[in-house]
């Protein structure tokens, strides 16, 4: 590693993009996140940077780009508008970054772009990896249009990485905290039937995969980012109740999880996807908290 590895990243203020920033500058890395606040800009330092246009960047050979950008999916209930917001806000960026991608006179080493296992669709118990196929839905189309965008940068960079990332639990951000308090109460029950499955990942298995897939030359292609171990959300729930020491046995019906959280809730909580990262594993990555329990008791 050297200190000559210039990173750029969207998304570099949000839940992975923060930690993940942190600590490729440990490894030796120079960041700059493009970022639409402003506020940010006075935070720069002598190896993280932030910059409000891809105009602004100044001229320098990067080692690679990684694109986490993206509207918050529980920003809001989805509305059309919503919904198309949360499409354009991925698609959007990525599209910039191809035109920029195409006026640099050295393109960088790798490109690493975000999805999600939502682009499998909504599935029952099978088990899915990088080569399954894909059901129709608003998570497949978001995800299919984003993977789409980010393809055209195929010929753009010397290797094109995307990530389909699962539930990712930590402490600062994302799920997690969201669901301690109903747990804590004793009302982290299951979620309608409990059977859907949740394919997660832990915060710093995300960093240390992206990290990987950033410095092996043979890494290309699509990667889920989840755990080898998907739990039903049922199991989840006991699973959580147990390291908090409270019952979870008060259910959330279906009904009452749209009622709450519109389609939102039919689109990602109450329906799910079995992923395992098989390409992840080929590649030799080993997690370091592989299963539900040993994650969970890492964070709490």
């Amino acid at each position: 590693m050297t200190n000559s590895k210039n990173i750029l990243m969207t998304g570099g203020t949000g839940f992975i993009g923060r930690y993940l920033s942190q600590q490729l500058i440990k490894q030796g890395y120079h960041v700059t996140v493009l970022t639409r606040s402003g506020a940010d800009i006075s935070n720069s330092t002598e190896h993280l940077a932030f910059v409000n246009a891809l105009a602004d960047l100044q001229p320098r050979t990067w080692y690679g780009v990684i694109n986490l950008a993206g509207e918050p999916l529980n920003k809001t209930r989805w509305s059309p508008a919503q919904k198309a917001q949360i499409i354009s806000s991925r698609v959007a960026v990525t599209q910039a970054l191809n035109a920029w991608l195409r006026g640099l006179s050295t393109p960088p080493e790798v490109f690493i772009s975000g999805s999600a296992v939502g682009w499998y669709g909504h599935w029952d118990d099978e088990c899915l990896d990088e080569d399954s196929p894909s059901r129709a839905g608003f998570s497949n189309a978001l995800c299919a249009a984003w993977e789409t965008a980010a393809m055209a940068q195929a010929d753009l960079t010397g290797r094109l990485c995307i990530v389909r990332l699962g539930i990712v639990l930590g402490n600062d951000g994302g799920s997690l905290p969201a669901m301690l308090l109903p747990a804590k109460l004793g009302l982290g029950g299951p979620m309608g039937d409990g059977r859907q499955w949740w394919s997660w990942i832990h915060l710093e298995d995300v960093v240390r995969s992206i990290k990987m897939l950033l410095e092996n030359p043979q890494a290309t292609g699509v990667f889920n980012l989840t755990a080898p171990y998907p739990v039903t959300q049922i199991e989840f729930a006991r699973t959580l109740g147990r390291h908090l020491h409270r019952p979870a046995v008060l259910p959330l019906p279906g009904f009452m999880a749209k009622l709450m959280l519109g389609e939102f809730a039919e689109e990602v909580l109450l329906k799910g996807q079995r992923v395992r990262p098989k390409k992840l594993l080929d590649s030799g990555f080993t997690f370091n908290h592989p299963d539900l329990p040993r994650a969970l008791r890492d964070l709490l």
